[in-house]
């Protein structure tokens, strides 16, 4: 299974490390893919961030909900609620949404001629599996695996996602409080958290070492 690396901003702030630091952790763990999640800040400050995370990452990139900065990315990940907003918003439905977000053109003013592009549908059940079937989506996030400080859920799958991973024709991505060494018989595991934590390791143990070497 391969890794696809959570870069959430919050997460970030709450560790205290930088775009450029979690991303290199990530490129050292050999992540296949980086989606970039931030539910608080502006438009224009959320993509001068996608700009600085494409200066480090040069795989897949991934953007969370936000339609507008698509251009900017190689795909979009959306959850259960925003596909239902995004159909009302534009009035359409779940398969003219999927096909209009994977060829780049949802609407005049957001039109990329040309383009293909990577959409990914966030699943927690059983149903919401088998109603992603029917729709020409890349992979499915599927969770949560355990429970997470990063978002709020009452849905904990455990080893039961094991069983429901089975019911996807699509590529799974299993999400939610999962860890680096997880075996997840999956497509991907998404790790955010414990990327974090292992950057955050990591500059602490450089930060001692200068310090030791400074004393020598």
């Amino acid at each position: 299974m391969a890794i696809y690396a959570l870069l959430d901003f919050d997460t970030l702030q709450k560790y205290n490390i930088s775009i450029k630091d979690f991303c290199l952790t990530a490129k050292g763990l050999k992540a296949k893919i980086l989606q970039y999640r931030d539910k608080n800040s502006t438009l224009e400050e959320k993509k001068q961030r996608l700009m600085e995370i494409k200066k480090y990452w040069k795989k897949p990139l991934i953007i969370n909900d936000t339609v507008e900065l698509l251009l900017f990315c190689d795909g979009i990940h959306i959850g259960q609620e925003d596909l239902a907003y995004l159909c009302k918003k534009y009035d359409l439905t779940k398969l003219e949404l999927i096909r209009k977000l994977k060829s780049g053109k949802l609407n005049s003013q957001f039109s990329i001629p040309n383009s293909q592009f990577i959409v990914g549908l966030s699943t927690h059940n059983k149903k919401e599996i088998l109603e992603a079937n029917k729709l020409p989506l890349d992979y499915i996030g599927l969770g949560a695996y355990r429970p997470t400080t990063t978002k709020d859920t009452d849905n904990i799958l455990g080893e039961n996602v094991i069983n429901l991973i089975n019911f996807s024709n699509h590529p799974v991505a299993v999400i939610g409080g999962v860890k680096i060494y997880d075996k997840i018989p999956s497509k991907f595991k998404v790790i955010g958290s414990d990327i974090c934590r292992l950057t955050s390791s990591r500059l602490k143990k450089k930060k001692i070492f200068k310090r030791k070497l400074k004393n020598i």
